[in-house]
């Protein structure tokens, strides 16, 4: 009986440790996103922080246009990392548990 919780324990230790890496690796995966006629571009991580931002000069003329334009792309770009970020969150935490009845459905 014993043995058998200390396997689940080093599971759950060892799905922990896998999330924890896979944060670390979401960190690194980078997600390009533009406005639809190209004058705005974002980068942003898996992670949900933004790295960089490009505007065309023509975009620092209209204050309100450029707002838009940065309120849209980023909500897009902010939207693919989420998708990816929950997936691979998601994986690494049902890849690493101990097979406990009525646990997989968390997962779903």
């Amino acid at each position: 009986m014993f043995g058998d919780m200390m396997g689940m324990m080093n599971k759950i230790k060892e799905a922990q440790d896998n999330v924890e890496k896979t944060k670390e690796r979401l960190k690194t995966v980078l997600i390009d996103e533009q406005s639809s006629d190209g004058l705005l571009k974002v980068t942003v991580t898996a992670a949900r922080e933004v790295k960089s931002i490009d505007i065309a000069d023509e975009l620092l003329e209209d204050k309100e246009q450029l707002e838009d334009y940065l309120v849209l792309t980023l909500n897009k770009a902010i939207s693919k990392a989420s998708d990816i970020n929950e997936k691979e969150l998601g994986a690494a935490a049902k890849d690493g548990m101990p097979d406990i009845p009525g646990l997989g459905d968390m997962f779903k």
